[in-house]
């Protein structure tokens, strides 16, 4: 049998069909336009997410015997707020995970009601990026279409409609809401109620590895599937990777290098940071995980070398950069081109080269981008070792994950072994595990994860290289801090 995943992401969504022993028969990948209709906002059309995935699943099983494909599964985008009226239809552009227009609902919500009261209802605190500062703002700033919404939905959540006709959700997505009350997994009253939001508005939840449904008459047509191809709830896009890369169990670990960078550790038991810095989020295997954030990561990269230096060759730009120079550099990159989640949620944040001097050269500010994104996420891995978290080793995935260089420089910022994988296609990987899943191919997502995921290659630590980076990310860590209120200013 085959089995569809589907990675829906910001710039694109990313199809894969593998068969029941996990190997991968096809990947196919359309992009759709984001919308930045003012500075800091972030939206896209569902219509467009709708239709890459029609137009991708009709290539993706392009001469397949149809009967054959038993299940879809998708992981997707979180954080996005898609609302619909009583006929279902999406009263306006959705607002994106990377959207910081709610600052001021963030702050509100983590002043007024309190971090303290919101860790309590949640296990979170307020971001910018999460849902339900964005139904404050729209309460607050589109009072018309507020009063419209019948259905509060996420991004895959709606893909998962369009194919089933019914509104679900799954735990790890929900966790991303600030609606949810993350260790008794069920919505909060409390947070219902200070968000203006009933909780018939929310979709039905599910695991992530069961069955919601079968596809519509009208969505087997559109993908050209049988009726009976069976669909799972599915996953938030990290917690869908963690299962595409054999993240589940207890105190595994796994990064990404994605749009956005996450540290993903996941854990039998509910567990909190007492300051909130990690999220603590439910996962898709059924039990929970802690998560730092980043929300410029691999697009720092891309930024850098495409916007900047107008060049799409990666590699060229990184050839430069020998083991001689790993911890040598003295110029230091903010990674936070778009304000940062973890674990400083600071929306003012900004991105910025430090320690510039004349004999600077290209390869040099390349390289402090590439390690600046690993000194972040080293800040998050800080946090988790605070905790008394013993992480010695992680796994990796996304686009910058198939940098050599790049996996070099974070196992030496980060003091641990980076393990490569055979097959690394991160959320959509994920997905099809839970649909194989959902479909009885295997009978737990552990089980599903063990067999399937191979490590390749382990990245170790230098011990000189390591030790050259200890002291330069003792000095990065003081970049930051040294402009926080200088960044308040630059709004």
């Amino acid at each position: 049998m085959y089995y569809i995943g589907i990675d829906l992401g910001t710039s694109a969504v990313k199809l894969l069909m593998m068969d029941g022993a996990g190997a991968i028969q096809n990947v196919v990948s359309k992009e759709y336009p984001i919308s930045f209709p003012h500075p800091g906002w972030s939206e896209q059309d569902p219509e467009d997410w709708w239709s890459a995935v029609v137009s991708g699943v009709r290539e993706l099983t392009a001469g397949v015997d149809k009967a054959q494909i038993a299940g879809i599964g998708c992981g997707g985008q979180m954080h996005g707020l898609v609302a619909l009226d009583g006929n279902d239809r999406v009263l306006r552009p959705a607002i994106l995970w990377n959207d910081g227009r709610t600052a001021e609902e963030a702050e509100w919500l983590n002043t007024a009601v309190g971090k303290e009261k919101l860790s309590e209802y949640t296990a979170n605190i307020a971001f910018a990026g999460f849902t339900a500062p964005k139904l404050l703002w729209m309460k607050k700033h589109e009072p018309e279409l507020f009063a419209q919404i019948e259905k509060i939905m996420l991004p895959k959540d709606y893909i998962n409609y369009r194919l089933t006709g019914v509104h679900c959700t799954d735990f790890s997505d929900a966790s991303g809401t600030l609606l949810l009350d993350v260790e008794h997994k069920r919505w909060s009253k409390e947070m219902c109620d200070i968000c203006g939001v009933r909780e018939e508005q929310l979709p039905k939840f599910y695991e992530s590895y069961e069955v919601v449904g079968t596809l519509t008459p009208d969505a087997a047509a559109a993908l050209s599937l049988p009726e009976g191809v069976k669909v799972c709830a599915g996953a938030g896009d990290n917690a869908a990777a963690a299962v595409g890369t054999g993240t589940v169990g207890d105190g595994q670990c796994n990064i990404s290098l994605g749009t956005s960078g996450t540290i993903f550790i996941s854990s039998e038991r509910f567990g909190v940071d007492p300051n909130n810095a990690l999220h603590a989020f439910a996962h898709a295997d059924g039990h929970y995980h802690l998560m730092g954030c980043m929300l410029s990561a691999a697009s720092c990269n891309k930024w850098w070398c495409e916007d900047i230096l107008n060049t799409g060759d990666y590699p060229a730009e990184q050839v430069p950069i020998t083991d001689e120079k790993l911890g040598r550099n003295h110029v230091f990159f903010l990674p936070y081109l778009m304000g940062e989640r973890s674990p400083i949620n600071d929306t003012d944040a900004r991105g910025t080269f430090t320690g510039l001097t004349m004999d600077n050269t290209r390869a040099d500010l390349t390289q402090a981008v590439l390690e600046g994104v690993a000194f972040a996420i080293r800040d998050c891995l800080e946090v988790a070792r605070s905790l008394g978290l013993d992480i010695k080793t992680s796994r990796i995935c996304g686009g910058g994950a198939k940098s050599p260089l790049w996996r070099k420089i974070v196992a030496n910022a980060l003091g641990i072994d980076i393990q490569v994988l055979a097959a690394e296609e991160g959320p959509g990987y994920g997905g099809a595990i839970l649909a194989a899943v959902a479909c009885g191919e295997y009978p737990t997502v552990a089980d599903a994860a063990a067999r399937l995921v191979r490590v390749t290659e382990t990245v170790s630590p230098d011990p000189e290289i390591a030790a050259r980076y200890e002291e330069r990310y003792q000095k990065f860590r003081r970049v930051y801090p040294a402009m926080r209120e200088l960044f308040k200013t630059l709004r």
